[in-house]
């Protein structure tokens, strides 16, 4: 927990309304006043970045202050962007008369499920990569842990399938070559299929193509798998509030991420009351937070976790981003394993 901001990655995550964002961004502020050169991106289409700093962040990387920059995926334009350089590659490797039924076909993907987070997942990669050279630390503000779990589990998946392609194009040029040494001399490929409509050359050429993109896919996936599951670089810091379903969907997150083999770095207990509250329904309330902070201990046992009080007003803006920040240094400081 004490060399939170010496990573290279950090995601944030958690249930929706945990205060994530807060924490991301007081997180981001610190680590950019100490010189460092720092990335915060929002992956949540519910965005709250632009609105926690009181300033526009779009889509493209926007200066904040000195050392600190932001942006706010737009999950909608990944996807349709995503969608049409795979048009523009497929339209590279099939005969012209294909192309209506590519679009026709990859028009009705970009509604599947699961496009939009593998279009997202595609931009959290580049983003990566650029931890480390453009920018010394990324933190990623995630959407709910839901959506962030399937998300970090695309890498493995997607490899795992692009590794299948590559298989299935390997057996296929075999059989291709078989085929071709089976024509009569001087006979060419019918123009009557999808994809075998060029001459032995050109042909040659269109399968060295599709297997330099699904190796360019894997490579950029397994790089990204391989951060994903360094501690020394990737680091999941899990922000819950002392109530029931938080920590209920913490411990899902926990158990899936432990699964890949992602370290949760440490825990924000966050939104704490103050002890000195007085009247029956305040000490009630207290009550249920000293009950649930028990139960954290109990479920979290070995992760370092830090307390972040409930403020006196909402955050927002650079002074109370700052002032969050200064908490957070002093309780990472003194942070102590559940």
């Amino acid at each position: 927990m004490t060399r939170l901001l010496d990573l290279r990655i950090l995601f944030v995550g958690g249930k929706g309304g945990v205060g994530k964002t807060t924490i991301a961004s007081s997180l981001a502020l610190l680590a950019a006043s100490s010189g460092r050169r720092v990335l915060v991106v929002s992956t949540d289409p519910a965005h709250s970045l632009a609105d926690i700093f009181d300033k526009s962040i779009g889509d493209q990387e926007v200066s904040l202050s000195k050392n600190l920059w932001a942006l706010e995926i737009d999950s909608d334009r990944e996807a349709d962007r995503h969608i049409s350089t795979v048009k523009q590659n497929m339209k590279t490797l099939v005969a012209p008369k294909m192309y209506a039924e590519i679009d026709r076909q990859l028009d009705l993907a970009r509604y599947s499920p699961g496009a939009v987070e593998a279009a997202v997942l595609e931009r959290v990669t580049d983003l990566m990569a650029a931890a480390g050279t453009r920018y010394d630390l990324v933190i990623f503000d995630t959407a709910p842990t839901g959506h962030t779990v399937r998300l970090l589990s695309l890498p493995e998946i997607i490899t795992a399938w692009t590794e299948g392609m590559l298989n299935h194009q390997d057996r296929s040029k075999r059989l291709g070559s078989l085929l071709d040494g089976l024509q009569k001399n001087g006979e060419e490929s019918s123009d009557s299929g999808m994809m075998d409509f060029l001459k032995n050359d050109s042909k040659n050429q269109r399968n060295e193509e599709i297997s330099r993109i699904l190796q360019n896919r894997r490579d950029k996936f397994f790089e990204a798998r391989k951060s994903l599951t360094d501690p020394r670089a990737t680091g999941f810091l899990l922000v819950l509030n002392p109530e029931r379903l938080p920590i209920l969907e913490s411990k899902k997150a926990f158990d899936v991420l432990s699964r890949f083999q992602i370290e949760i770095c440490g825990m924000v207990i966050n939104r704490i009351l103050p002890s000195d509250l007085t009247g029956d329904f305040l000490r009630s309330r207290l009550k249920q937070q000293s009950h649930y902070m028990e139960e954290i201990s109990r479920e979290f046992s070995g992760v370092r976790s830090i307390s972040v009080p409930l403020l006196e007003r909402d955050v927002y803006g650079m002074g109370m981003l700052e002032n969050v920040g200064q908490i957070l240094s002093t309780a990472i400081s003194s942070s102590e394993i559940l």
